[in-house]
């Protein structure tokens, strides 16, 4: 099941973004519990950040922002992760299912994403699922924690 963000996801969201195997490949530095809060308001308030749920337990989240005007049929996913408890069981291509389905329920007729180049088994799930690389962001992301930039792969999926 996908559903949106609700305050009482805080702690699920914040362990899932603060996580040393997971924060790496997310937006966001490490940071303390008080300093992400008014960035979970925002994003809880925006309505982009969805948590993904398997059995009624917290799975996995991502944020799929629709582009506004003439890119209305475009939404952009990021933040995707799986909960390294769930790693390696198959709930990525599960939620990417959810994910794909969703983005049809909103009439979407592209989806991209951008995800590191060294970020093998994302690119691989992904290409699995459909989306296919259109390009390389040169030192798109900096990682501020280790003053180093990181090039990404652009990917989309078209329906």
């Amino acid at each position: 099941m996908v559903r949106k963000i609700t305050s009482p996801d805080f702690d699920f969201i914040y362990g899932l973004y603060m996580h040393p195997r997971v924060n790496p490949y997310l937006l966001y530095e490490m940071m303390d519990a008080a300093a992400f809060k008014p960035i979970f308001n925002e994003l809880e308030k925006a309505g982009i950040i969805y948590i993904y749920e398997v059995d009624g337990n917290e799975t996995g989240m991502f944020k799929l922002i629709r582009l506004p005007h003439r890119n209305h049929h475009i939404a952009y996913l990021g933040g995707v992760a799986i909960h390294p408890s769930y790693a390696g069981k198959g709930y990525g291509e599960k939620m990417m299912q959810a994910i794909l389905g969703l983005g049809k329920q909103m009439q979407l007729l592209r989806m991209e994403l951008s995800t590191d180049i060294t970020n093998q088994k994302a690119i691989r799930l992904y290409e699995k699922m459909g989306f296919e690389r259109e390009g390389v962001l040169r030192k798109y992301t900096h990682l501020v924690s280790e003053n180093r930039f990181l090039d990404e792969v652009i990917m989309s999926y078209l329906y």
